[in-house]
């Protein structure tokens, strides 16, 4: 089992991409949420039936989500066991962080991983109890990247 468990799409207009991928690929979606991370109102929705999910988020001009050239491939998530060791490991891996939701009470990080052109997501599994009972509801918890025996 693997610890990757969304591939997440930045979008100017998260209605036309979910009507989109729905009519090309019959993909469920649950209800966008919005919130604020920061001084960035944003939006973001999950497929429904279980990982791999496919997200989609829509930010303004200058957000970590900026889609303002065009919608993108943003970044592959995975649940880690600990989100400061994560970070330290990939970092010394030599893939920056881009951002982090640390400084803004939220466990993730985005590091770039310029041989593809996009990012990995880091999530602390401590976030997934919160992340299942929002966007699938009775699912089965998931794998973590265990960063203790990565160290």
């Amino acid at each position: 089992m693997t610890a990757f468990y969304h591939v997440c799409f930045a979008v100017p207009d998260i209605e036309q991409a979910m009507q989109d991928l729905q009519h090309s690929a019959g993909v469920a979606w649950s209800d966008p949420l919005s919130d604020r991370l920061g001084e960035w109102d944003y939006r973001i929705v999950f497929t429904t039936g279980g990982p791999p999910f496919i997200e989609l988020i829509e930010g303004p001009a200058g957000s970590p989500w900026d889609a303002s050239a065009g919608a993108r491939f943003d970044h592959i998530g995975f649940w880690t066991s600990d989100i400061g060791q994560g970070s330290r490991r990939l970092e010394s891996e030599g893939l920056p962080v881009d951002f982090s939701g640390c400084p803004y009470g939220r466990p993730f990080a985005y590091h770039r991983v310029d041989s593809i052109g996009a990012r990995i997501e880091l999530v602390d599994v401590a976030r997934q109890d919160s992340f299942l009972n929002r966007w699938h509801p009775g699912g089965e918890s998931m794998p973590a990247i265990d960063e203790i025996s990565k160290g």
